[in-house]
């Protein structure tokens, strides 16, 4: 593994970006309680940001640079900052901005840290009910510091499968494949959090979830979190996802298969 700078450990930088991302939590929690005052602006289609993305991504950069200034940071509302140590924090203040802002309890701040091309560290913290999930590389995922069991194998007729859906692709794929998980005897979820389906896949809450497209901040650290809590997840370059983004197909064991089965013949459309 490259330098993870200070000369620390994952699990010591894991440590300390837990302590952060629950600050940013409550940070962003004290936006959601006074939304009357919350300042909205449309950046695109169904696309919204609002003064608590920036202030939330603000408050998490200065507390990661402080913390880490050696590493790289990456986030949803702000330009990147080029690091020296191989290093680099992926960040989404608030996903699910558009619950968020129609007092919708459903958002979480995300964090990834990632290193030779690999996610290291995932942190997803769902403040409005306390829960953060964290993995790290090779040691599987926790749920409020309690080991996750390992997903066991499933079908689609045993459950809900997560539905991603964004503006930068048509609408033509998300409709084949609701048409196909309901085929094949299942149902779709939508909760407008991708990051927060992932770790409800990796919580064995939903068998899966598929998206055409997802940015990294999106979805970097609940693809760790599926993976190391034994679920299925593609093999991606993590670099390559913080530059473009790309497809994320995730799914307890069995329920991965059918779900690639499905989004290879959905979004090749």
């Amino acid at each position: 593994m490259g330098l993870l700078g200070q000369n620390m450990t994952l699990d010591e930088k894991t440590k300390i970006s837990i302590e952060i991302v629950k600050s940013a939590g409550a940070l962003a929690l004290k936006f959601f309680q006074d939304l009357a005052s919350l300042n909205v602006e449309k950046k695109g289609h169904q696309d919204f940001v609002s003064r608590a993305d920036r202030d939330v991504e603000q408050f998490v950069r200065t507390a990661l640079e402080q913390a880490f200034p050696d590493d790289g940071i990456v986030g949803e509302e702000h330009d990147p900052k080029p690091g020296s140590s191989g290093f680099t924090w992926v960040i989404d203040p608030i996903d699910g901005t558009t619950n968020f802002i129609n007092g919708i309890p459903v958002w979480t701040v995300v964090l990834a840290g990632v290193c030779d091309d690999k996610t290291q560290i995932g942190i997803i913290y769902d403040a409005c009910h306390k829960e953060c999930f964290v993995a790290i590389c090779g040691q599987g995922t926790r749920l409020n510091g309690m080991i996750l069991q390992p997903l066991q194998p499933a079908n689609l007729t045993d459950g809900s499968v997560g539905v991603g859906f964004s503006n930068r692709v048509t609408t033509v794929g998300v409709n084949t494949v609701v048409s196909s998980i309901l085929n094949a005897g299942g149902v779709f979820h939508r909760n407008a959090s991708g990051a927060l389906s992932l770790a409800y896949v990796a919580d064995g809450r939903l068998l899966g979830y598929t998206e055409k497209h997802m940015n990294a901040w999106d979805c970097l650290a609940g693809q760790l979190l599926v993976a190391e809590a034994g679920g299925g997840s593609e093999a991606q370059s993590a670099e390559a996802m913080i530059k473009q983004g790309g497809r994320v197909v995730v799914g307890a064991p069995g329920v991965f298969d059918q779900l690639i089965a499905i989004s290879d013949h959905a979004y090749s459309t």
